[in-house]
C-alpha cells in the first residue's frame, strides 16, 4: 500500500470518527431532560466562576462557584425573579476552596467545602440566610462534595459520590457510609419528600436525575438528561428540585438557570 493510500484512508477513517461522534453527541442532547419539559431560562447576572450547586427560596437564588485560578470559593447569592446579582462571600477555608452542592434547610444553607483533590479535607458549613454568619463547622477527612439535609440527616457525596456520607446534623457524628447505588457522579443533592434526589454527569455528554429511597439508600428510578446547547451536561453541576420544579445550572460564568416542569411520574 502506497503513503498516498494510507494518507487517503487514515482520512477517510478521520471523517468517519468525527461523523459519528457528532451523530453521538446530536443523539444525547435529543432530549434535554427525559419526562420534563423546559419553561424558562434566567441569566444569572454578575461574575460566576466553576459553578458547584444551585438552591432557591422564595426570593433569591444560591449559587456556589470555585475560581480554580486564584484557588478561591464563593456562595453567589441572585434574586430569583430577575437573576440580578445580590451579594457574594467567600468560602475559603485554608487548602479548602471547593465549595460543592448546597442545600437549603430552614433559615440556614449547608455547603461543603473541601480541598481540590480525592481522599483529602472537608467541611460541613451550616451559614445562617439573613446575616450570612458560619453557625458551625463539621470536619470530615474526605473530599466532599455535595450534600443534602432534612431535619434529621445529612447526607453528603466525596469525590464524584462514590460514597455518600451520613451524618447526625444535632451531633455532627458520622452514623454509616454507603456505596453510591447509581453510576451518576452527584454534583448535586436535595432532600425531596422523604427522598433522596441526586443529579450528576454519567459521561461529558449526559447524566442522570436520580431518585434514591432513604432510609434503604436503594435506587428507584432515574431520568437521563442530555446537553445544553453550549454542550454541557444538563445535570452536570447544580441542581435543585422544588416539588415538580426543577432547577439546573449546568454552565460556568456566563450561567443560565434552566427552570423544568417534571411529569408526574418523577415526582
Amino acid at each position: 500500500m502506497t503513503r498516498k493510500t494510507i494518507r487517503t484512508a487514515l482520512t477517510a477513517a478521520s471523517l468517519l470518527l468525527l461523523s459519528l461522534t457528532a451523530a453521538a453527541a446530536q443523539q444525547e442532547s435529543s432530549e434535554a431532560v427525559e419526562h420534563a419539559k423546559l419553561l424558562d431560562v434566567l441569566k444569572l447576572d454578575g461574575g460566576l466562576f466553576h459553578v458547584q450547586g444551585v438552591d432557591l427560596d422564595s426570593r433569591r437564588i444560591w449559587v456556589t462557584s470555585v475560581d480554580l485560578a486564584s484557588h478561591r470559593g464563593y456562595l453567589h447569592i441572585f434574586d430569583r425573579q430577575t437573576g440580578a446579582f445580590l451579594r457574594r462571600i467567600e468560602l475559603t477555608d485554608g487548602p479548602r476552596y471547593h465549595p460543592g452542592g448546597v442545600s437549603l434547610h430552614g433559615d440556614s444553607i449547608w455547603v461543603p467545602v473541601a480541598e481540590m483533590k480525592p481522599n483529602s479535607s472537608a467541611v460541613l458549613e451550616e451559614i445562617d440566610t439573613e446575616s450570612l454568619q458560619v453557625r458551625r463547622k463539621i470536619h470530615v477527612a474526605d473530599h466532599l462534595g455535595c450534600v443534602a439535609v432534612s431535619d434529621h440527616v445529612l447526607v453528603a457525596g466525596n469525590w464524584d459520590s462514590q460514597l455518600l456520607y451520613v451524618f447526625d446534623p444535632r451531633t455532627g457524628k458520622q452514623a454509616r457510609v454507603v456505596p453510591n447505588p447509581s453510576a451518576t457522579h452527584y454534583q448535586d443533592m436535595k432532600f425531596v419528600g422523604g427522598q433522596l434526589v441526586g443529579g450528576g454527569n454519567v459521561t461529558p455528554l449526559s447524566g442522570t436525575i436520580d431518585w434514591i429511597d432513604w432510609p434503604s439508600m436503594k435506587l428507584i428510578r432515574t431520568a437521563r438528561s442530555g446537553t445544553t446547547d453550549r454542550a454541557r451536561p444538563y445535570t452536570g453541576e447544580g441542581m435543585a428540585l422544588k416539588g415538580r420544579d426543577l432547577f439546573l445550572v449546568p454552565e460556568d460564568g456566563p450561567s443560565r438557570l434552566f427552570h423544568f416542569r417534571m411529569d408526574d411520574r418523577d415526582v
